[in-house]
């Protein structure tokens, strides 16, 4: 066995991984997230904000530190769509591998299809014999919205640039949102899936997986959870009604009335509304074309990804 570090840094959240993995499989060690919202202000500026660079870079360092603690052998630091899109996105590469000189690092700013195909095959774990092939993973960043479609292996794949910090900064100002804000997200959201669709034949989906922050909340919120609970939401199924409903309740709901919610992360309040918005889409789209019924819920994402590509 092997004792392995992965890091995915996205828009609105930094997560470490630390596995133990015989080449196959994952045994979790350290499991941990922190919303940082590096992507703060990215979608308008073009440049990582100052205290975003500050607080993620701080987490990095106490990251670097756990995985010396726990005498991690080798480390992948992946960042993802606001890394990408940012001019300023060197400064930060060279604070992260300052965090992790120890591991003599550099910090991956990956591609869109590349992000798509490590969250693949870490999603793809919690399908077993009763969900048919193919799998379309689709995993709802707070920059990006990865489509993936495979059975053993990705057959094709497309990154698109809607995501619930992306679109809160861009259309959803109310709270509630108006229907105007919601109109005018949903022609952006549409024109994603379009651009995606045009590479990755949506109607020939077998099982939807979901996967990150915004769609693992919406679960919690259909399976009535009074408490963040990922065993319950790992694998979970639900009818596409059922998801449907939970996100216009999350949609329509004020911030004050998201922030009750006993399940919901401080750092998905103000985003948790474009997120379900663009997952409730994504979702009647891909039940119109492909006939699902069914969505799937992973907890398991680019993070198992990345550890795995490391064995």
């Amino acid at each position: 066995m092997t004792r392995v570090a992965a890091v995915d840094c996205g828009t609105n959240s930094i997560r470490l991984l630390i596995a133990d993995t015989d080449g196959t499989a994952l045994t979790d060690v350290v499991r941990t997230m922190e919303i940082v919202r590096l992507g703060q202000g990215v979608d308008v500026t073009g440049r990582i904000a100052p205290e975003a660079m500050e607080r993620t870079l701080h987490v990095a360092t106490r990251y670097a530190a756990a995985c010396t603690e726990a005498s991690v052998h080798r480390v992948r630091f992946v960042a993802t769509s606001a890394s990408r899109d940012a001019v300023n996105a060197a400064d930060f590469t060279r604070g992260i591998a300052s965090a992790f000189n120890g591991f003599g690092i550099e910090p991956e700013v990956i591609t869109g299809d590349d992000e798509a195909r490590l969250s693949f095959r870490g999603a793809t774990s919690v399908a077993d014999a009763s969900a048919p092939a193919p799998y379309l993973v689709v995993d709802l960043g707070g920059g990006s919205t990865e489509f993936v479609l495979g059975s053993r292996d990705v057959e094709a794949a497309r990154s698109t640039n809607i995501g619930c910090v992306r679109f809160t900064e861009r259309h959803l100002h109310s709270d509630p949102p108006t229907d105007a804000e919601i109109d005018a997200a949903l022609t952006d959201i549409h024109a994603a899936i379009d651009e995606a669709a045009a590479v990755v034949p949506l109607e020939r989906t077998g099982t939807l997986i979901g996967l990150a922050g915004s769609v693992t909340t919406i679960t919690a919120h259909a399976l009535g959870l009074t408490t963040y609970d990922a065993d319950r939401i790992h694998g979970a199924r639900l009818p596409v009604a059922l998801v449907e409903a939970s996100c216009d309740a999350l949609i329509h709901a004020t911030r004050e009335q998201r922030a009750a919610l006993g399940y919901m992360h401080p750092g998905r309040i103000d985003v948790i509304g474009s997120g379900a918005l663009i997952w409730r889409t994504i979702v009647r789209r891909v039940a119109d074309v492909a006939g699902i019924d069914t969505v799937l819920a992973s907890e398991h994402d680019i993070l198992d990804g990345i550890a795995l590509s490391l064995a």
